[in-house]
């Protein structure tokens, strides 16, 4: 199986037998299901979506798609490459047993938006004195828009948007997982806020 849609719920800690204690992200990732697959020979790559949390509505065209799986509507899709599609079918049920304490995972989620931001916030610029009569405190400065080139480069750094970017944070301990609640504990922390959706993805 490669992998599991789920929520990030927030961060605790844990105990381990021996008494040390482990800080974990808890991510409710169950159940999932199997929404359609895509095929070779069909759509040119092999690929198995799977839905996770019931939602109140959808539109027309994804409620035929769930209608075919047997499902209900689901809130959110995520399609995962596969060497064979035909192993899943649609309506199938994944729990988060599908992983395996102290096995390691990739987490991808979406970092918190903190809105336009100017260069000293986004960049870390150190802005100019602070004194009454500087005229430069939190301003970018030059951006060299000579006669040559006449323009900005590429790549400046200048205010703008920042976070709500995707984000994967590579090789997280599975740490305890929970079938009855559905929830998987992970070590160390996973991007986003709470509530915000996570992709769960199995080493190789």
């Amino acid at each position: 199986m490669p992998g599991l849609v789920g929520k990030k719920i927030g961060m605790t800690q844990v105990f381990r037998e021996d008494g040390t204690v482990v800080p974990v992200t808890l991510i409710k990732a169950g159940p999932n299901f199997v929404v359609y697959r895509r095929t070779k020979e069909k759509d040119g790559y092999e690929a198995v979506a799977l839905g996770f949390e019931e939602a109140k509505r959808a539109n027309r065209p994804m409620m035929g798609i769930f209608k075919k799986a047997g499902l209900p509507p689901l809130k959110k899709i995520v399609e995962f490459r596969v060497d064979d599609s035909s192993q899943f079918e649609p309506g199938q049920r994944i729990d988060v047993d599908i992983l395996k304490e102290g096995e390691k995972v990739d987490v991808t989620g979406w970092e918190k938006g903190r809105g336009f931001q100017g260069v000293v916030k986004r960049h870390g610029f150190a802005g100019g004195p602070r004194s009454h009569g500087s005229k430069f405190h939190r301003i970018p400065g030059s951006v060299g828009a000579t006669t040559d080139p006449g323009r900005v480069w590429k790549g400046k750094k200048l205010p703008g948007r920042m976070g709500n970017e995707r984000v994967t944070i590579k090789n997280l301990e599975v740490v305890k997982v929970d079938r009855e609640q559905g929830i998987v504990a992970v070590k160390g922390g996973v991007p986003g806020a709470r509530n915000s959706w996570v992709i769960i993805r199995k080493k190789g």
